[in-house]
C-alpha cells in the first residue's frame, strides 16, 4: 500500500536509427508536475532542432496521474505506446522522452507506433527498477531549547531534513515514509505536551 516502483537514475542519451531518422531516449525518476515540466524544458534546451518531443509519464502511486503526448506526430502514434511501456514495466514517478530528428523517410503510424514503443523499451531495459516507499512531507513548530528532543524524534523515524530555519520558534520541513507518519505524529504530539509543562 505504501511502496511503489519506480527508476533508480536517469537514463539518458539511448538511440535508435529508423530509415535516416533518429531516436534518442530519456528516463527521468521524477516526483512531480514541475519536475516534469523543467526536465522537459531542459531536453528542448539541448535539442532545439529535433522535429518531435513526444513523451509520457506516470505519477502517483497507482499511476493514477498520467499523460501521454505526440507532440505533432500522428493521434496515438509516439505517446502512447511511450506510456504503455510505462504500464508493462509497471512503474510510476517516471517520465520517459523520444526525441526524434526527422531522416526524410516517413514511417507511417504503424511504423512509428513501432520505433517509439522500442525505444521506450529499450531506454527503460537500461534503467534499474527499484521498489520505493511512499513519502509524506511534514512540519513541526518548536522553541528552540527543544531541538534536541525534536531531532532524536526525527532520526529515529528515518527522516530526511528539507530545512531547517532556527529561531526562537523553529520551523522544520521533512520527509518521512508514509507508513511511519501516524506513529511519529502521535510520539508528537505527546511530546509537544510535555513541552508545554517543561
Amino acid at each position: 500500500m505504501f511502496e511503489f516502483q519506480t527508476i533508480e537514475k536517469p537514463i539518458e542519451d539511448t538511440l535508435i536509427k529508423e530509415k535516416g531518422s533518429k531516436f534518442i531516449g530519456f528516463a527521468y525518476p521524477v516526483n512531480s508536475e514541475a519536475e516534469i515540466k523543467d526536465r522537459l524544458n531542459h531536453l528542448y534546451e539541448i535539442h532545439p532542432k529535433a522535429t518531435h518531443h513526444c513523451y509520457a509519464y506516470r505519477l502517483g502511486i497507482n499511476g493514477e496521474n498520467y499523460r501521454a503526448n505526440d507532440d505533432g506526430e500522428p493521434s496515438g502514434s509516439a505517446g502512447l505506446p511511450i506510456y504503455n511501456q510505462l504500464l508493462a514495466h509497471q512503474i510510476t514517478n517516471v517520465l520517459v522522452v523520444v526525441i526524434r530528428y526527422y531522416g526524410g523517410t516517413k514511417l507511417g503510424v504503424g511504423g512509428l507506433v513501432k520505433i517509439y514503443k522500442e525505444s521506450a523499451k529499450f531506454t527503460l531495459e537500461e534503467a534499474e527498477i527499484i521498489t520505493k516507499e511512499l513519502e509524506s512531507e511534514i512540519e513541526i513548530r518548536f522553541k528552540f531549547s527543544h531541538q534536541n528532543q525534536i531531532f532524536t524524534l526525527l532520526n529515529k523515524y528515518d527522516a530526511k531534513i528539507l530545512d531547517f530555519d532556527a529561531q526562537e520558534i523553529c520551523i522544520i520541513r521533512a520527509n518521512i515514509k508514509t507508513a511511519k507518519k501516524e506513529n511519529i505524529s502521535n510520539e508528537l504530539s505527546e511530546m509537544l505536551l510535555e513541552f508545554k509543562f517543561l
